[in-house]
């Protein structure tokens, strides 16, 4: 376990105590933490500091008892900029659209004694970033990107604090190395194994990348007028991510252009010589199952290969499928659980007293805004991206505009992201001359 012999996790969120109590007890790590400071921060820092560094998971389901955990951390640092010490691997368990400024505020001596770089919730391109960054730094760290992070975590109070808790559990996620073999891989599908989370190896990063359900719902299910006018109106009743329309975006034109933009996505991943993927069979096998009633596993298999009317028809069954928990047990009036009431998240303050997005959209803005970014680098079409992109953006300025004069984060502010995007398409460039070469 050499390699995790001294982690320091980057952020300071809920999945960061996770990842600290699984480093303490899979791999006997000697584990750090690092933040920005910030507002939201300090309540983080100062929990910390009250409890003498004892950090707390608790879990919601008997089932993910080896989630479950408390430990000491051994160090802390309050600004990324703090950090000091020689680490084996640092751990990225920030925003993707935060990896380069986090990464940038670390001083260069303490990377160049950084043997690996674990990037816990990536999207597209991400690994090919901070590729590209270490190596201009002369660099030669191994970089592993998970498809996505293992659980649900939050804090136990809503607030920040020493004290999370986990929710649910994945039972299989994607893991992709810049090293291949990798000994570090290794050890981390040994470890996520002991609790309960099968990782598929993939051949590079980028493919295990592309194999968070995120990428290919999110955007459709956010970027359109009926969501974005429940996170941004005035709506006085609660609207809902997974639900039909009117009580949810879903509609007959959302699944349309959750598969056209699936099928973008997939012109870009043959592009780069990436394996395909089945999107019925990743939302059904990786994430969320239906009754075989519902969903016939010909059907499931055999999705890729169908005619595009039959294609939407099974992905508004799976919706439909879902609007209640299947293998749940019914009440006594015979309603089982009701799994689609995910309430879309409006517009609020923020703690440094600024009116901010939700993750979602606002993480999904980054991510679609890559991928966008990409394709035009591949001289490749995505009609879809580009509306939902569009629509996003134009509601951002309206309501920028309309609120005038009052404290906005910088979600409210439409960006091209070129930095990023020039050194993840220079890495891609590398990948397609390296494949075309063997």
């Amino acid at each position: 376990m050499s390699g995790f012999k001294r982690v320091l996790i980057l952020g300071t969120g809920p999945t960061s105590i996770q990842l600290a109590v699984n480093f303490k007890k899979l791999l006997h790590s000697y584990v750090g933490i690092a933040g920005r400071e910030s507002v939201r921060s300090e309540m983080f820092f100062d929990a910390l500091q009250q409890s003498n560094h004892l950090i707390r998971v608790s879990i919601q389901n008997d089932q993910h008892q080896k989630m479950k955990g408390e430990c000491f951390i051994d160090q802390v640092f309050n600004g990324y900029e703090t950090i000091k010490g020689e680490w084996d691997t640092i751990i990225f368990s920030v925003t993707t659209d935060a990896y380069m400024d986090v990464i940038k505020q670390i001083h260069d001596k303490v990377l160049k004694q950084v043997k690996c770089i674990v990037l816990i919730s990536p999207t597209f391109g991400s690994n090919s970033l901070i590729s590209h960054y270490i190596k201009k730094l002369q660099i030669n760290s191994e970089i592993i990107s998970f498809s996505t992070y293992f659980g649900d975590t939050r804090w136990m109070h809503d607030r920040p604090s020493n004290h999370v808790l986990t929710t649910a559990v994945k039972k299989k996620i994607y893991i992709g190395s810049t090293h291949i073999p990798s000994e570090n891989v290794d050890n981390l599908v040994k470890g996520y194994a002991k609790l309960g989370v099968a990782i598929e190896i993939m051949e590079t990063p980028i493919e295990a990348e592309t194999r968070n359900i995120s990428l290919y719902v999110h955007p459709p299910l956010f970027m359109n007028d009926f969501s974005l006018n429940a996170i941004f109106g005035d709506l006085e009743t609660n609207k809902y991510v997974y639900k039909i329309f009117p009580e949810g975006p879903i509609t007959q034109y959302l699944i349309r252009d959750m598969l056209s933009q699936w099928k973008e996505i997939m012109n870009i991943l043959e592009k780069i010589k990436i394996n395909r993927l089945n999107l019925l069979q990743f939302m059904t096998d990786d994430n969320y199952p239906v009754r075989l009633e519902s969903l016939s596993r010909h059907d499931i298999e055999n999705f890729t290969h169908l005619e595009t009317i039959h294609q939407e028809y099974l992905l508004y069954i799976r919706y439909t499928s879902l609007l209640i928990d299947p293998f749940s047990e019914p009440d006594e009036n015979g309603r089982y659980f009701d799994f689609s009431a995910v309430p879309i998240r409006k517009i609020f303050v923020n703690r440094e007293g600024c009116l901010d997005i939700p993750r979602m959209p606002k993480e999904d803005y980054y991510r679609i805004k890559i991928i966008q970014g990409i394709a035009n680098y591949l001289e490749l079409n995505c009609p879809t991206i580009d509306k939902f992109i569009k629509t996003y953006e134009r509601k951002i300025e309206e309501v920028a505009q309309s609120r005038r004069g009052e404290l906005l984060s910088d979600a409210f502010v439409v960006q091209h992201f070129d930095e990023d995007l020039h050194m993840i398409c220079g890495e891609i460039g590398n990948l397609m001359e390296a494949k075309t070469l063997k």
